[in-house]
């Protein structure tokens, strides 16, 4: 299949290797388009309750959310497999409901990077055997992004109201194990805080002693027997 780019504001191109969908070349200001702190929704992930499957450090996966200039910090934090068994399963919460447009993967060198990713939306508690069992929201086939140039955009109306998305990576480019520097989630975040409930109390019955009580008190109630 031949090559196709596409030029605008944002370097975006799509070929066989994207599984068909499109990804964008970075080489600009981000200050000035979508990839800006703005866009990101880096500040809505509740990283406290983040969590991977298959890490070989438990908790390393918090490391790999931050800013989108620091997608190539130097920190040698980082997402890893177990060794022998490259797959990895990334579940992320959201503090408010978020509309997501795009997702940045930047791993490992030497085929540690994942090859492939798959979606799933509002789905808690997935393990290996569910993500393999499922079908996904999306998937793409990702290109090693060691740069932190590429972002794989969504099928934006199907990642509407969005309070946690599940990461599938199933492979890598032949590492004996897969790793990631940075996950950005570029989108829109509601105003709706998953944390505030929001209550309303009516009475169902009125319960005759608070009546009787009022009464007594002077309160215009009367006492029927």
């Amino acid at each position: 299949m031949p090559f196709s780019l596409f030029v605008s504001n944002d370097y975006c191109f799509s070929s066989e290797i994207f599984d068909s969908e499109m990804a964008c070349l970075h080489d600009h200001s981000c200050e000035d388009h979508d990839c800006s702190a703005d866009w990101s929704l880096y500040k809505h992930i509740d990283i406290s309750k983040v969590t991977a499957l298959n890490e070989a450090v438990p908790g390393s996966v918090k490391s790999v959310f931050k800013a989108w200039e620091q997608r190539l910090s130097s920190s040698e934090e980082h997402l890893e497999s177990n060794e022998g068994d490259p797959e990895l399963l990334v579940f992320i919460p959201f503090t408010s409901d978020v509309k997501i447009k795009s997702i940045s993967i930047v791993g490992g060198a030497g085929g540690t990077s994942p090859s492939k990713m798959r979606a799933f939306i509002n789905r808690d508690g997935i393990d290996f055997s569910d993500a393999e069992s499922m079908q996904a929201i999306q998937e793409w086939d990702l290109a090693e992004n060691l740069q932190g140039v590429l972002e794989y955009q969504t099928r934006y109306s199907k990642f509407q109201s969005v309070a946690s998305i599940t990461l599938h990576f199933p492979e890598n480019f032949g590492g004996d194990t897969t790793q990631i520097q940075y996950i950005g989630l570029k989108g829109e975040a509601t105003q709706l805080k998953r944390d505030v409930v929001a209550t309303i109390v009516y009475e169902l019955m009125p319960n005759p002693s608070d009546h009787k009580a009022q009464a007594e008190g002077g309160g215009g109630l009367s006492h029927v027997e």
